[in-house]
């Protein structure tokens, strides 16, 4: 599955923005406090509100004041998340699906002002509405995987909520009856935002497990053992990728030691014995944390990058963004927010957005629009240096 258009009204320094078309590996570029974390602050958000409810996501991301500070300054209108994403629903075709969710304030609490899913089961008309709920009630349909040939047909069931601020596709997204919630629902569950720590990662773990990489890479080790023990051919593959980006690693394994702690090894070509993580160069652990991330064999349907740059020689960024690539043409969607011109040589003007602040808000814009950036990009330029020579209106890397 992957988003196709996005559209933010009054979500922090996103006053109205749509953007349209949004690549499967798209990078993010902008000044510092231009919105990069906050676009990606988003899903945290719904993730949090399908987990929990409405108020708790706004807690954790505006703190004590919750709805008034994650709505725009100034704004007195709801706050409102478009989604459109393309998803498998049934092996006849690809479906565009639209999820509408609107959020107030009440009396002092958060409400769910208006929550809609809907996409086409016909060749074409408008959407039909599968869910549509407001205030903690509303409708669903539920016979959604049938053969409906007309909207009438449809079976509407009437639905009230345990309170206002509880979001209806929580529930729905539990029962494969309902394809359209499934696919969200699994976008939003099983988005992966990775902000790695080489401090993080370094240290001895206490032996256990794990599949996936956390946020900040503090278990690798563990999923290197899993990998190794569970996956070994997609271990394999980690490692000869490994090797040819990093030269002189011949091989990276884990240990566990008699204290029940983990410890990674990398074995050098020029040295007779491996030698342990924790003198292992930053960029070697943080481009063997991306790999296992890139090559989960059960993969996120979105991963958020934050600065991949950070810790890696320049010339590693070509590769890695290779790699980002190739993760999306297999199926997933990569959003990285980066500050490196040498990493951005190695995108392409379809791949690339700009975040713009003007009048303390957020506008974006794509690279692809730009007509001068196509030129140059047509005429062998790359992107990066055409950053830092200012082609980017609003958006100066220094």
């Amino acid at each position: 599955m992957r988003i196709e258009a996005l559209h933010l009204r009054n979500f922090r320094a996103f006053r109205d923005v749509t953007i349209r078309d949004i690549p499967s590996f798209c990078v993010i570029v902008g000044s510092n406090g231009s919105g990069k974390s906050t676009l990606f602050s988003l899903f945290s958000f719904l993730r949090d509100a399908m987990a929990n409810n409405v108020t708790a996501a706004l807690g954790r991301l505006g703190g004590s004041r919750g709805f008034q500070e994650v709505r725009s300054r100034g704004s007195d209108g709801p706050i409102a998340i478009e989604l459109k994403l393309r998803a498998d629903l049934s092996t006849d075709r690809r479906r565009l699906i639209t999820y509408t969710l609107e959020i107030d304030e009440e009396k002092g609490r958060p409400v769910v002002l208006r929550e809609v899913l809907k996409y086409r089961r016909g060749s074409g008309g408008q959407p039909w509405h599968f869910l549509d709920f407001s205030r903690g009630e509303g409708q669903a349909v539920t016979n959604e995987l049938e053969s409906v040939e007309d909207e009438t047909e449809l079976k509407r069931e009437p639905q009230t909520l345990k309170g206002q601020d509880i979001l209806a596709i929580k529930g729905l997204a539990q029962f494969e009856r309902f394809p359209a919630a499934v696919a969200l629902g699994n976008l939003i569950e099983n988005w992966h935002l990775s902000d790695f720590h080489i401090s993080r990662a370094r240290p001895e773990q206490e032996a256990g497990y794990a599949e996936h990489l956390s946020s900040e890479g503090e278990n690798l080790s563990l999923v290197v053992e899993f990998l190794h023990n569970q996956h070994p051919s997609v271990f394999r593959d980690v490692l000869e990728r490994l090797a040819g980006s990093i030269p002189g690693i011949e091989k990276v394994e884990s240990k566990v030691t008699e204290e029940g702690r983990v410890l990674l090894k990398f074995q050098d070509g020029s040295f007779e014995d491996p030698f342990l993580a924790r003198f292992v160069s930053d960029g070697t652990i943080k481009m063997l944390a991306y790999l296992v991330m890139l090559y989960d064999p059960a993969p996120h349907p979105l991963l958020c990058v934050e600065e991949p740059e950070n810790q890696l020689y320049h010339s590693l960024l070509w590769d890695l963004a290779e790699e980002f690539r190739a993760y999306a043409a297999r199926g997933g969607q990569v959003f990285v927010s980066t500050h490196s011109p040498d990493f951005l040589n190695a995108v392409k003007t379809d791949e690339v957005l700009w975040l713009v602040k003007e009048n303390g808000f957020s506008s974006v814009r794509r690279a692809w629009d730009d007509e001068q950036l196509k030129a140059y990009e047509a005429e062998g330029d790359q992107l990066g240096h055409l950053w830092k020579e200012g082609f980017f209106e609003g958006a100066s890397p220094r």
